[in-house]
């Protein structure tokens, strides 16, 4: 289907408009802010950043929780980073567009007069082709007092986070808030009690506000590129038009990554309910010979076994089975492929992009990685077990962010999907396993996925350095305050 992604990629304003492009703004502009919403409620649209909040809920409540003195500001969030993810930078290239025209719907409908569009600097690409939008969507005077930024952000993985990338906005690193963006957007302005006692004025020290107390700052609508993306056609065709396709639940069309151990990794927009075989099937299937052994949702959520594969890629169907569906990438594992390789693997990548404020998830990821790399070595197997399913269950306390969550679900899933041949390892003393990498992808081009092998050399500390310094990206940047801040343009 090509709701989201065209035919051809759209590379002028005026090749937007003939497809049908402009006319979701259009409409929104005619009628009130309540009726945009109200219609995207019906239509049933589920964030498609991953956790898959309906979005139309998710509008008006930031439309509740509007400041009285400052206006609400709308944030693109387009910092993609999940391992076995190129969806949302395929839209940017292909449909840029649409998301902006999404955006400006969103500001007109929680009364924003700022859009930002949020990524990273590595994603230069992309930035072209947004800069390249954003100048002829201003110029066909489609913005009506809405400015629209765009923000270089540094490449962690934490600034797809949504209270993450809000710092990075406000000059600051990628380190998550306990505060909701719909109480404490991008601007601060009255600091906490415990913000005023440690003098450090950092907004990832702000703590949760109390929801029955209006609050001077203005709350932030942030919105994944795919979930924006859909949103013209929705105010253009209506609600009816975008449930058909899709289930009750989770109607409309989703767009997947399909890397790993497939023929030919690809970017798809499917229908919502399409069978995860039949997905794995667009993408040519393992090679000749080999069976899928397993599927990782990037390292957001359990993963999803054989006996699993024709489940519908929806919320509620994925879900039903013990798992998610994320942001919809998919890592297809083949046969013969270790799982404590795999496992090792991320646990290194979420260990290594973990911030350092919870020390549990940093230190505790950190040795799961370390122990679970040993016990692929083969290295004192049942003790290494032993701390390993400790680790699994100490990593999350305190925890701030979901990050060490997904640690105890992906780690957690594959040593017990693997339970059996996990244990023939430490019965038979088999020969050393080599640590799997698993990371962000650079592209994905007709000679297949590329992944970031820079990661390989990713110290705890966020550097590349020969040596770890021992200290957490938060220890390394001391004061929040401090750095270089992000770059705008647009």
């Amino acid at each position: 289907m090509h709701r989201i992604l065209p035919a051809a990629p759209h590379t002028s304003l005026n090749d937007y408009i003939a497809g049908g492009g402009g006319q979701g703004v259009t409409a929104a502009r005619t009628v009130s802010p309540g009726t945009v919403i109200d219609e995207l409620i019906a239509s049933g649209l589920r964030g498609r950043g991953g956790a898959g909040f309906p979005t139309g809920v998710k509008w008006r409540t930031v439309r509740e929780f509007a400041s009285p003195l400052l206006h609400t500001t709308v944030v693109v969030n387009a910092a993609e980073g999940e391992p076995g993810t190129f969806k949302d930078r395929t839209i940017l290239r292909e449909n840029p567009y649409a998301v902006i025209e999404g955006a400006l719907i969103a500001a007109h409908a929680v009364d924003a007069m700022s859009i930002i569009i949020a990524t990273k600097a590595v994603y230069t690409t992309e930035l072209a082709v947004l800069r390249r939008a954003v100048d002829e969507i201003t110029a066909a005077g489609w913005c009506k007092g809405v400015a629209i930024q765009i923000v270089e952000g540094p490449a962690a993985y934490l600034l797809g986070e949504e209270t993450a990338l809000l710092e990075v906005i406000d000059g600051r690193p990628p380190f998550p808030r306990i505060a909701p963006p719909f109480r404490h957007g991008v601007v601060e302005v009255v600091p906490t009690a415990a913000d005023a006692a440690s003098g450090s004025g950092q907004a990832a020290n702000v703590q949760m506000a109390e929801l029955d107390r209006q609050s001077a700052a203005p709350p932030v609508l942030v919105n994944n590129v795919e979930t924006l993306a859909n949103v013209p056609g929705i105010i253009a065709s209506g609600a009816s038009w975008f449930r058909e396709v899709g289930t009750e639940q989770s109607p409309g069309t989703i767009v997947c990554t399909v890397t790993g151990d497939v023929q030919r990794p690809a970017v798809m927009e499917v229908p919502m309910g399409t069978s995860l075989s039949d997905l794995i099937a667009f993408a040519g299937g393992p090679h000749p010979g080999r069976n899928v052994s397993a599927v990782l949702v990037g390292v957001s959520s359990p993963v999803i076994t054989p006996e699993h594969l024709d489940t519908g890629l929806s919320y509620e169907a994925m879900s039903a089975i013990g798992s998610g569906l994320g942001s919809a990438g998919f890592i297809v594992l083949a046969d013969g492929t270790e799982p404590i390789g795999v496992a090792a693997g991320v646990a290194r990548f979420l260990a290594i992009e973990s911030c350092g404020q919870c020390t549990h998830c940093k230190q505790d990821g950190a040795d799961l990685a370390r122990v679970l790399a040993a016990f692929g070595s083969g290295e004192d197997g049942a003790r290494a077990l032993e701390t390993i399913h400790t680790r699994l269950d100490t990593v999350t306390e305190g925890a701030r962010c979901s990050l060490a969550s997904q640690q105890r679900a992906v780690v957690g899933s594959l040593l017990d999907a693997f339970a059996e041949q996990i244990m023939q390892r430490l019965d038979r003393a088999a020969g050393p396993v080599e640590v799997q990498l698993i990371a962000g992808l650079v592209d994905i081009t007709d000679d297949g996925a590329v992944l970031d092998e820079t990661f390989a050399r990713k110290q705890p500390d966020w550097t590349y350095g020969p040596r770890d310094s021992g200290l957490t990206p938060v220890d390394a940047a001391g004061d929040h305050r401090a750095g270089t801040g992000p770059t705008a343009a647009g």
